[in-house]
């Protein structure tokens, strides 16, 4: 495991994806979001990603420099379409414009269709957050088919996250982010490269048999070489049993099918669909009851004794933050294998060894 500084590798992230063929402003955002991944903690969405991005843009899965085109639009809803843009550049756009409907309207809904892979989700919890919404996310994978359902040991379903984002007043907010299978698929490439391992009932093989070994999911790989999900013969579970399978069907549907993306199912094209809603609290709380109540209700819960003497009880959002002062004073750890793959993969796109050496230098 290797340290690496946040703001040299969001440097060094921009300049990869700028000398790819990416705009600055886009490359700068590419690197700004997935460093922001490894700061929280979900290091499944951050900077190992950045040679598939490369790929998918080198194969034009996802596209450089892209504007939302919206297909349809009321005052309180849109649908719009990514054009395969990068998830880091459209899914704001997409975002902004809930936001902006809301303020209006006090609620608004945004189908985002066809988008590059739009990163940790809980980024467009925290923006609407920022602007003082309440939003909930259903979001959908096609094209990546990994999840079997409960009480089946085919995929069917992508990792499907779901999302929900609160703010709070003079703190930072409350933000549920979670895919709905036992671990998000980065995570299981990220236990490939030797990060953290996976938990033991995270996969199973078309046997059958729970596995923790990434190998399942992936088949035979080389140290630092992209993994093909499609050479594996096992999938990751959903969480929760029939609950969490249940969530990620909803997903699926609602991310997928009625956003126009299609729900997941083999053959498909990468691409990222969300359904996003968005609530201004301002409108459906005249009396301002909503900050005092909820902030009581936290109070409560962190007031639980807890089961370790030496932990706290932790809200939604709160662990997250927690990691992101950590890591911006310390650094983000990496595999070695996964800084390896960077590295590589920034040499591939025309940077020099003396550039990629001062990033751990």
């Amino acid at each position: 495991m290797i340290t690496i500084n946040a703001d040299r590798m969001r440097a060094l992230v921009a300049d990869i994806f700028s000398a790819a063929g990416c705009s600055r402003a886009e490359a700068e955002r590419i690197g700004h979001y997935l460093v922001i991944a490894n700061l929280t903690g979900h290091d499944s969405h951050g900077v190992q990603r950045v040679p598939r991005y490369l790929e998918w843009l080198r194969s034009g899965t996802v596209n450089a420099d892209r504007e939302v085109k919206v297909l349809k639009e009321t005052p309180v809803l849109a649908l719009v379409d990514a054009q395969r843009g990068f998830g880091q550049t459209v899914a704001p756009q997409a975002v902004d414009i809930g936001i902006r409907k809301a303020k209006a309207m006090g609620l608004s809904a945004v189908a985002l269709r066809n988008a590059g892979h739009i990163g940790r989700v809980g980024d467009w919890g925290e923006r609407a957050a920022e602007a003082g919404l309440v939003s909930v996310h259903f979001v959908n994978a096609a094209g990546s088919a990994l999840v079997a359902p409960y009480g089946g040991v085919e995929r069917r379903f992508s990792t499907a996250p779901y999302c929900v984002g609160v703010p709070r007043a003079g703190a930072a907010p409350l933000i549920l982010d979670f895919a709905t299978s036992i671990v998000a698929e980065g995570k299981v490439q990220n236990a490939s490269f030797g990060g953290k391992p996976l938990p033991a009932d995270a996969l199973v093989d078309r046997d059958g048999s729970i596995s923790a070994d990434p190998h399942v999911l992936y088949g035979q790989y080389a140290p630092t070489a992209l993994r093909d999900y499609t050479k594996g013969s096992g999938a990751i579970r959903a969480f929760g049993d029939h609950k969490g399978s249940g969530l990620a069907f909803m997903c699926e549907v609602l991310g997928g099918s009625l956003t126009g993306t299609g729900a997941t199912e083999p053959g498909q094209v990468f691409a990222n669909g969300m359904l996003s809603f968005y609530i201004d609290p301002q409108v459906i709380d005249p009396e301002g009851y909503f900050p005092a109540d909820a902030a009581a209700f936290i109070a409560r819960v962190k007031a639980t004794r807890p089961i370790d003497p030496k932990a706290d009880v932790l809200v939604p959002g709160e662990p997250e933050e927690r990691l992101r002062r950590e890591r911006e004073a310390n650094g983000l750890p990496l595999p070695e294998n996964t800084w390896g793959a960077i590295a590589e993969a920034a040499i591939a796109v025309g940077l020099s060894k003396a550039r990629v050496q001062e990033v751990t230098g």
